[in-house]
């Protein structure tokens, strides 16, 4: 470890890279502690230690919800834009024509960098009336006057564009993926200050460090099963004729990975489960006594450490691992690329059974994956279901089963682009 560490320090490129990425993340951290001017910061507080839903959210934007900052909805925006083109990628077929040229890919992040701002707008419009109406005193006075609500969702949304900007920037100087970067640092941002609490109360009550014990371990435990299962991958054998000698052919694989659709499955899952609650918090100041006692049912039904929300959130996560997989996964066109290459998988005709046999392949291993993720997905909120008091509460922020999955891919790419820039640099040392 201390000779890899060395490695990089003595790379000059790479040291920058890292410098720079680590510059970037401190000032991102910054902003999360810039509040909006005029927010009653206070009143927001309460709210988020009150709601347990709202309470998970803090955690995922890094605390910045929870201090009203001008990031207030960190990347969410432009993740649902990129999710929304690569949807429409499929059912649009001018996109979809787009996203097989050779910068498609780039074309289609550049559309979904458009669309990022509407719906910054409308995210930020929904997000500051429902805090705004669950507070017992409001964050903003007169916040339906547009004098007041405009310049506070033209502040919020200028804050996420300036996190996409900045994550760009990052990619483009630093190390790694800078959206993905920010999403790791807001994430694991938030875990020091829940330890830190957990210790503090066993300083009165000793039998909190067991819970507190148990959290950890269970968080590395789930890690090293979420590396492994990343990690994973079925490799298809593919033979490819080779011209100069007859009768031989390359041996190489396929590889179809475990995990096909990584963490997107539990944010759409994510999305969809918490609607039912965040409809009936809309709903419990209504007027009418019906919506009341509607509301109130929502909201009672679908709390994030209930059955109903779990069961619900369980079974969405399977559902879409196959929708995803299902518009990602083209089984017919891999087929016809490895036909059109003069390769075949040894003992099944090129064509049409190719395709029936990748497809069957990739349905088992989604079968996997999206009881995997949705395992992974619920067993932190049930196991902080078994934690006494306040650190039961507090796990399931900790050891979100979205959070440690990013926390994963993030770490595993970095490593990747640091051993992909030690090598070049020994590459240029030899030329």
């Amino acid at each position: 470890m201390y000779k890899y560490l060395l490695q990089i320090w003595h790379s000059p490129t790479l040291k920058k890279k890292i410098l720079f990425t680590i510059g970037a993340l401190f000032i991102y951290r910054l902003t999360t502690q810039i509040s909006i001017p005029g927010a009653n910061v206070d009143a927001v507080r309460a709210l988020f230690q009150q709601n347990v839903f709202l309470g998970i959210f803090s955690a995922l934007t890094g605390g910045s919800a929870e201090n009203f900052s001008i990031v207030l909805m960190g990347l969410s925006p432009y993740i649902n834009a990129s999710i929304i083109m690569q949807l429409l990628a499929v059912i649009v077929p001018k996109l979809e024509a787009i996203s097989k040229e050779p910068n498609g890919q780039k074309t289609l992040n550049k559309y979904a960098r458009y669309i990022t701002l509407p719906i910054a707008l409308l995210q930020s419009y929904g997000t500051i009336l429902l805090l705004n109406s669950q507070t017992a005193l409001p964050i903003f006075d007169n916040i339906r006057d547009p004098r007041v609500l405009l310049p506070v969702m033209l502040i919020i949304s200028a804050g996420t564009i300036w996190l996409m900007w900045m994550g760009e920037i990052i990619t483009e100087k630093g190390i790694g993926n800078g959206i993905s970067l920010l999403i790791f640092a807001s994430i694991v941002s938030g875990m020091p200050q829940i330890i830190g609490q957990n210790l503090f109360l066993s300083k009165t009550d000793a039998q909190a460090l067991v819970p507190l014990v148990s959290m950890i371990l269970f968080t590395i435990l789930l890690l090293v099963i979420i590396v492994i299962a990343t990690e994973g991958e079925r490799k298809i054998p593919v033979t490819y004729a080779n011209s100069r000698f007859q009768g031989r052919g390359k041996d190489s694989n396929l590889p179809i990975r475990v995990l096909q659709a990584g963490m997107i499955p539990i944010i759409f899952a994510v999305s969809l489960v918490s609607f039912p609650s965040l409809v009936g918090q809309f709903m419990v100041n209504a007027e009418s006594a019906t919506l009341r006692a509607i509301g109130e049912t929502l909201s009672t039904l679908f709390v994030p450490s209930g059955t109903a929300y779990l069961i619900t959130y369980f079974i969405f996560i399977i559902v879409f691992s196959y929708f995803y997989v299902s518009i990602t996964f083209n089984p017919k066109q891999v087929a016809e690329n490895i036909q059109k290459r003069g390769g075949y998988i040894p003992g099944i005709r090129p064509g049409s059974q190719t395709a029936e046999y990748l497809a069957k392949v990739s349905l088992r291993l989604n079968l996997f994956g999206g009881i995997f993720l949705a395992i992974v997905a619920v067993a932190p909120i049930l196991f902080s279901r078994l934690l006494p008091g306040h650190t039961g509460a507090s796990a399931s922020n900790l050891i979100s089963g979205a959070g440690l999955i990013i926390i994963v891919g993030v770490i595993l790419e970095l490593v990747r682009q640091i051993n992909a820039e030690l090598i070049m640099h020994d590459y240029d040392k030899l030329t």
